[in-house]
């Protein structure tokens, strides 16, 4: 079969679709900070951003930008009512204290043990830039994974182990890959969602492991 699959707008899409209402939620820099533009208006979801914002909404209009209203990855954001301000170590605090309900995270490897490694390569002369994602891989309560199923040279970010710094052991939850939703299980990975007609066993040959389907759990 081809590699078919679908853009980040859409996989933002089904992640903010999975967010319960009244959940707290951290959206990590890059691609999760889309999540923020498609979460039901009728719902009240709370964003966290570490630089000091509760109540975070979605990216402004172009001619709306406030240049002091920024997330954590300087993008412009708008406020909600009832946001509050407060100090970057009360911040990290709320991230470490368990405060968080969910947390979206980009990724460089996921472990089939829920291992993730999403801030450095190891390669030399690699600028370090954890910010705060060890805070909030051990922190939130639920750890989401949104990422590319391959890199741009065709490997797998889905692995039996990490061969990158590890941010986190044991600490995803689930995967949204733009080939899929994958649950981590103490089996390893198990399909929640083919998209573009992938199954578990097209994703089992694109990664070399032994992904499953949850009518074979």
């Amino acid at each position: 079969m081809t590699n078919p699959t679908i853009d980040r707008a859409e996989l933002a899409r089904r992640v903010a679709a999975d967010i319960p209402e009244g959940s707290s939620v951290n959206l990590g820099i890059g691609a999760p900070t889309l999540v923020a533009n498609y979460l039901p208006h009728d719902q009240e979801i709370i964003l966290h951003t570490e630089n000091g914002l509760l109540g975070m909404g979605a990216a402004p209009p172009p001619d709306r930008v406030d240049p002091d209203l920024l997330n954590a990855g300087k993008q412009p954001v708008t406020e909600v009512a009832g946001s509050a301000y407060f100090h970057h170590a009360d911040s990290f605090a709320m991230m470490r204290g368990g405060h968080l309900d969910i947390c979206v995270l980009g990724a460089f490897q996921v472990s089939e043990t829920g291992d993730l490694a999403n801030w450095s390569t190891g390669a030399p002369g690699a600028i370090p830039a954890v910010g705060g994602a060890m805070d909030l891989a051990i922190g939130a309560k639920q750890v989401f994974v949104m990422t590319d199923l391959l890199t741009k040279d065709g490997r797998p970010k889905l692995v039996a182990a990490c061969t990158y710094p590890l941010t986190g052991v044991g600490c995803v939850t689930r995967v949204y890959t733009d080939h899929g939703v994958l649950d981590v299980t103490p089996s390893g990975f198990q399909v929640r969602t083919g998209f573009s007609g992938h199954t578990a066993a097209s994703l089992s040959a694109l990664t070399g492991l032994d992904i499953v389907s949850a009518e074979e759990d």
